[in-house]
């Protein structure tokens, strides 16, 4: 019977990998893997699947960050998403790489480096969106955290000169789940990719 979401995550510095049952995680994985996910990725889920004595026939659904962010990062953990969602004929949940960096239900500015002086930026309140995902000249940014100073922070930003917080990709990608609509037809799931001001 199949009964476990595996949960994905490539977007930024970091390789995250999850197993969860009944909306709790049984097992989590993350680490820093910048250039390596693409090795790390296929072996860290096997070995999780494994540990916790769970077969890939018992795997009920997907879910996956989706971008904004790197090409090459989002690209790893929706390809294996997407194979094994056809291979095991099960749907995939799609997540915005920026909202699974936010702090609970706190209102969350998350963060990714765009590079080029800018970022992709997405600002949530749990499951509320409150400014859309989209990419943002750094100066900008700055200024629209100064405006809004009870907001947290959230991502790798140190490239901002902030200290953001970095949270539980998996544990917060899991708690969108249900306001989440799945996608049973993996080859139409398209990555998020964004463009900044021509």
């Amino acid at each position: 019977m199949k009964k476990y979401t595996v949960l994905l995550d490539s977007s930024v510095n970091d390789l995250s990998v999850g197993v969860a049952f009944n909306g709790e995680i049984i097992a989590l994985t993350s680490f820093y893997a910048w250039q390596k996910q693409s090795e790390y990725m296929v072996e860290e889920l096997d070995r999780l699947l494994k540990d916790n004595k769970i077969s890939r026939d018992e795997i009920k659904d997907i879910m996956v960050s989706i971008g904004p962010a790197s090409y090459t990062g989002v690209r790893i953990a929706l390809t294996i998403a997407k194979v094994m969602a056809f291979a095991l004929s099960i749907p995939v949940y799609p997540a915005s790489s920026l909202q699974v960096l936010k702090h609970g239900n706190s209102p969350s500015i998350c963060l990714i480096n765009a590079r080029s002086d800018r970022s992709y930026i997405g600002v949530y309140e749990g499951e509320k969106e409150i400014l859309k995902d989209q990419i943002m000249d750094n100066e900008e940014v700055l200024k629209y955290i100064n405006e809004h100073p009870d907001y947290v922070v959230c991502g790798e930003t140190k490239y901002l000169g902030i200290d953001g917080y970095k949270g539980n990709v998996i544990k917060e990608m899991l708690s969108l789940k249900e306001s989440t609509t799945p996608i049973n037809d993996s080859s139409a799931l398209n990555p998020v990719y964004l463009k900044g001001k021509v």
